[in-house]
């Protein structure tokens, strides 16, 4: 009997200790879990802070076509061509220098912004029409070449083609840079100096990060 009585003592005491361990290894999990998800949070804070810094220096320029087919597609980049080279005669070297200017000469400009891409889009034998619009707009993350701009809320000059329902096209309009699809390039020195110009160094070096993606795509600035 004495024997069982030692044997069952020595049986709970060891279940005694298998189970502070467990509890010691729950709550040290428990610990790490949770400082993995704090530093989820800080990192999409700071991220955010960062896209938000960023996106009050620049304005987008968004083409969104009616469909995916070729001519829809085609129309598209006809339409993005000929709104940047109007642009470009449209707008002052003072107004390119300074966001607030370009974006209120873009406003004053929509109604023309607007007949020029529908009249694109019919001269394209295209029975639908064109809408222009200046406001937020959510953006996906890209990377061009060797600058990525995170994702969130951006102001942008936006067409509209038809139901506007196909593959899109972006570029940056302010500071002067705007990317061209299907062209492989990084961006180049003297648009690099105007991102600089306008963001902090916080703001542009989070730009120009190792990219986890190798796609690239060319640019056009004026």
């Amino acid at each position: 009997m004495e024997t069982e009585k030692v044997t069952e003592k020595t049986l709970e005491e060891k279940g005694k200790v298998r189970l502070f361990f467990l509890l010691k290894a729950g709550c040290f999990a428990a610990i790490l879990f949770l400082a993995w998800l704090l530093s989820g949070f800080m990192r999409q804070a700071e991220a955010a802070r960062l896209q938000q810094g960023i996106s009050r220096e620049v304005l987008r320029f968004h083409v969104l076509a009616n469909s995916d087919s070729p001519e829809d597609q085609a129309v598209k980049l006809q339409v993005r061509d000929g709104v940047l080279e109007w642009l470009e005669g449209e707008l002052t070297e003072e107004e390119m220098g300074d966001l607030a200017l370009m974006e209120k000469k873009i406003g004053e400009l929509l109604p023309q912004i607007q007949s020029l891409s529908d009249r694109i889009v019919k001269e394209n034998g295209m029975d639908y029409e064109a809408r222009a619009q200046l406001g937020e707009s959510l953006f996906p993350r890209k990377t061009y070449g060797n600058c990525t701009f995170p994702a969130g809320p951006y102001t942008a000059l936006r067409l509209l083609l038809g139901k506007a329902e196909g593959q899109n096209w972006w570029c940056v309009l302010f500071p002067r840079l705007c990317f061209l699809d299907c062209v492989h390039a990084v961006v180049p020195e003297e648009s690099q100096k105007q991102l600089q110009n306008v963001l902090t160094e916080e703001e542009y070096e989070s730009l120009f990060d190792p990219m986890e993606d190798d796609y690239r795509i060319g640019f056009r600035y004026f």
